[in-house]
């Protein structure tokens, strides 16, 4: 009699997590996941740039490497100190912040990231405007495109 009450209490919990997990929410996605953008970055030079997003619930990454900004000596990994802002949902800004790049050569284009930001369901998030630093020289670049194929939205 024990094991028969037993036999059914597993069941029914095996049952209730599997109901659970078929009503939990899907996880987040954001689309695009990658875009393209032009930036001005004045005495530094210009050129596109490709954006790379990710999004876990609220916490949301965005890479970037760029040709509008070139290394003039080799930089080591994690040395670049980057704000990405973005216009959100058309009229506000957000930015993502981040310390983290690979290893860049003398003459090589700059990339950073993963940076990171918050992001609420339905945000849309556009490039606005990139500011790099090293060595305590910063380098601001400013969008001069939309980003193709369109916003992140989150």
């Amino acid at each position: 009699m024990k094991h028969r009450r037993l036999g059914t209490g597993t069941a029914l919990l095996a049952a209730t997590a599997a109901g659970a997990l078929a009503l939990a929410p899907a996880a987040a996605a954001v689309e695009p996941t990658t875009a393209t953008v032009s930036f001005e970055c004045g005495a530094f030079g210009s050129g596109s740039a490709t954006l790379t997003a990710t999004q876990n619930g609220t916490a949301a990454t965005i890479s970037l490497s760029t040709s509008a900004i070139k290394s003039p000596f080799p930089l080591s990994a994690n040395s670049v100190r980057s704000t990405l802002t973005l216009t959100k949902n058309g009229s506000g800004t957000t930015t993502f912040t981040g310390r983290a790049n690979p290893s860049i050569p003398a003459g090589g284009a700059v990339s950073t990231g993963p940076l990171k930001g918050t992001v609420a369901a339905g945000d849309s998030l556009e490039a606005k405007s990139l500011t790099v630093v090293v060595f305590g020289i910063s380098a601001t670049c400013n969008a001069t495109s939309p980003q193709n194929p369109g916003p992140f939205v989150f």
